[in-house]
């Protein structure tokens, strides 16, 4: 009998932390305890030990984790958690227990007071999130398939004089429209000289001639989702020249460090692919954030496809890549796709034209 891809996830775990010599993991992060439970509340924890898999949360989610988690020990609880960690480590008789750093130092201190030794292997999970199984990328591309679709229906609103926050809006209730039950950030639709800004907000500014528009959204599916960027301009306005000359440098630099990708790659060439090509074209000052990063139950996840981090690049890995340049008061361009790593290179999962499109 197959195993089901929880399972498969929850011996990888078991195998990680026996390896390290830790006797037994908590597990706080509601994105890990999804992973390694499929339970999509809010609240709870898991104990894990070579023998044991015990998931605690309260009395709100009693219905809804006894029907979505099957083969753990359901444990409500009633206020006091450190209570109930102290006994199961006790039963448990583990000497060594692994926590996540997310806990906040007042809980670490509480729990420095039970009867084991306590280890920081925030790197156990993310390690294994990294590598997406099957299942995950077919979820994973669900998610970019909703959010193109709602852009396509969105785009023919793309014109002088609407603005940013009715377009983002727009794009809002048709994300949902396909399906999505919510969104993974805040969507950027950012025109003219907000368009500087990576991460504007929407704003009542109406599109004008000659504006650079960045509009950056995802989609969302079974709890996956997706990340995508395109970069338009209006017709007409000044420096027309520039603003092409910058779309295209920023085009090149996506392609470039697209087809960089395969197995056994530093994930930091990727970036210096993008990066160095930039530079080497006048604009190095105006491109300083990362060119990517994993995606999958959190929109930022590992690997960061950065110049200060390193992944060796795996079969299955799934990430964006999304050079640009933000000129102040000019603008800005960038173009972001959505990779995924195969045996002789990537796929690229997101499908919607980049070339310079003029509106």
């Amino acid at each position: 009998m197959l195993m089901s891809s929880i399972q498969v996830r929850l011996d990888a775990v078991k195998k990680a932390i026996k390896k390290i010599g830790v006797d037994s993991l908590l597990v706080f992060d509601i994105i890990n305890v999804r992973y390694l439970t499929g339970f999509t509340g809010s609240s709870g924890f898991l104990y894990i030990t070579h023998d044991h898999n015990v998931f605690i949360t309260d009395f709100r989610y009693k219905e809804q984790a006894q029907k979505e988690i099957k083969g753990w020990d359901i444990i409500i609880e009633s206020g006091n958690r450190i209570k109930i960690i102290d006994r199961l480590i006790k039963k448990t008789s583990s000497k060594i227990t692994g926590f996540e750093s997310s806990i906040s130092y007042k809980f670490y201190r509480k729990l420095t007071k039970s009867e084991t030794t306590l280890r920081d292997v925030d790197f156990v999970i993310e390690q294994i999130r990294l590598i997406k199984q099957e299942e995950e990328i077919a979820k994973i591309k669900k998610a970019v398939k909703r959010a193109e679709n709602a852009f396509l229906e969105t785009k023919p609103f793309i014109r002088e004089g609407r603005t940013e926050l009715q377009l983002a809006n727009l794009l809002e209730e048709r994300l949902k429209k396909q399906g999505c039950h919510y969104l993974p950030f805040d969507i950027i639709v950012a025109s003219g000289p907000n368009s500087a800004m990576p991460h504007a907000k929407p704003t009542n500014r109406k599109f004008q001639k000659g504006d650079m528009i960045i509009i950056d959204w995802g989609g969302e599916a079974d709890g996956y989702f997706s990340d995508m960027t395109r970069t338009f301009i209006i017709k007409g306005g000044k420096d027309y020249r520039k603003k092409t000359t910058i779309y295209n440098i920023v085009f090149r630099a996506n392609q470039k460090s697209v087809s960089t990708v395969k197995p056994g790659i530093n994930s930091r060439k990727i970036d210096t692919i993008a990066r160095e090509y930039i530079k080497g074209k006048g604009f190095g000052n105006y491109f300083g954030h990362g060119t990517g990063h994993g995606v999958g139950l959190q929109v930022h996840e590992a690997p960061r496809i950065t110049w200060n981090q390193s992944t060796i690049l795996k079969n299955n890995m799934v990430f964006t890549i999304e050079p640009g340049i933000y000129i102040p008061e000019l603008g800005g361009v960038r173009i972001e796709d959505m990779v995924v790593v195969k045996e002789k290179g990537c796929e690229v999962l997101t499908q919607l034209p980049k070339k310079l499109e003029i509106i």
